[in-house]
């Protein structure tokens, strides 16, 4: 078959498309080119480096990195308030603590909402923020809290009351160990109910960690929180450290949340029901029971 014979026009046409096609590939290499430069000269930079400088700067990446990872609505994982039972409640709710009740499980315990947690646990640290380690004082008379307690004193300096607190040493001026102070952080209205009337007396402000048990008069911040165990109580006062030693530019290594809890944080396991542990113990006798049998057979 003939070939077709190109127009003048045609032939321009073509001419032009390849010429404009040639100076996009040599645009392409250029810039190649450039990039290839820019490229030598970056490496040339980070061999000049020392290493250190080099490993500063790639730890600093990991930081933002790990800021970002934490920049989320709650000051924590909810996760991690669930591992550490912050919302579980007990059997019995006061008409103070039940705006913060979520629900009942089956066996009657109140469950604690958890955002309401996170959000009054903010406006405890701000609260706290404004008041200098010298012009508070905190109290735990409950066990479970002692080391999370001492921790966050010596962190941030805050005197602290464990085991007892000596009723009217801020009240009576006649004590030998009298001082004044500017507000109270208690754990448990109850436990806690010496520093708690002492604070009315010399009308003060006290900020609380209260359980659904709990009555919250007298008391200007509360936290709805369990204020039993130690898993709750050292992830209450990690954050509170870590917001105050922020708020205050404290310029300490903040310890890991398991430091101030004691042990690791991990997923509450169900308790056992009675008929479940005699089932094990009937398995376990039956299991010893063949063992002897087996011994016997071989002597």
């Amino acid at each position: 078959m003939p070939r077709k014979k190109l127009t003048d026009e045609e032939k321009a046409a073509n001419k032009a498309a390849r010429e404009t096609k040639k100076a996009a590939e040599k645009n392409i290499d250029e810039k190649k080119k450039e990039l290839a430069e820019k490229l030598k000269e970056v490496e040339k930079k980070v061999e000049n480096k020392p290493i250190e400088l080099v490993k500063e700067e790639k730890s600093g990446k990991k930081e933002e990195k790990k800021e970002k990872r934490s920049e989320t609505g709650t000051l924590i994982p909810i996760d991690d308030y669930v591992k550490a039972g912050c919302y579980i409640g007990t059997k019995v709710i006061t008409p103070d603590m039940r705006k913060y009740v979520y629900r009942r499980r089956a066996d009657g315990i109140a469950i604690i909402n958890t955002n309401i947690i996170d959000e009054k646990i903010k406006e405890a640290a701000k609260f706290l923020s404004n008041y200098l380690p010298e012009n508070f004082i905190v109290v735990c008379k409950r066990e479970a809290g002692w080391r999370a307690v001492k921790l966050f004193s010596e962190l941030t300096g805050v005197r602290v009351f464990t085991k007892k607190y000596p009723a009217g040493i801020i009240t009576n001026t006649s004590l030998p160990n009298f001082f004044e102070t500017d507000m109270i952080f208690i754990c448990d209205p109850w436990l806690d109910k010496n520093a708690l009337n002492d604070a009315k007396n010399v009308k003060i402000k006290v900020m609380s960690i209260c359980d659904t048990n709990n009555l919250t008069k007298d008391i200007e911040i509360v936290m709805p929180a369990n204020n039993k165990s130690n898993k709750s109580l050292g992830v209450i006062f990690y954050i509170l450290s870590r917001e105050y030693m922020k708020a205050r530019n404290i310029d300490k290594k903040l310890p890991e949340m398991e430091d101030f809890i004691g042990e690791k944080l991990e997923e509450l396991q169900p308790k056992k029901s009675k008929s479940q542990e005699e089932e094990k113990k009937k398995d376990i006798e039956k299991i010893e029971s063949i063992m002897k049998l087996n011994e016997e057979k071989k002597e």
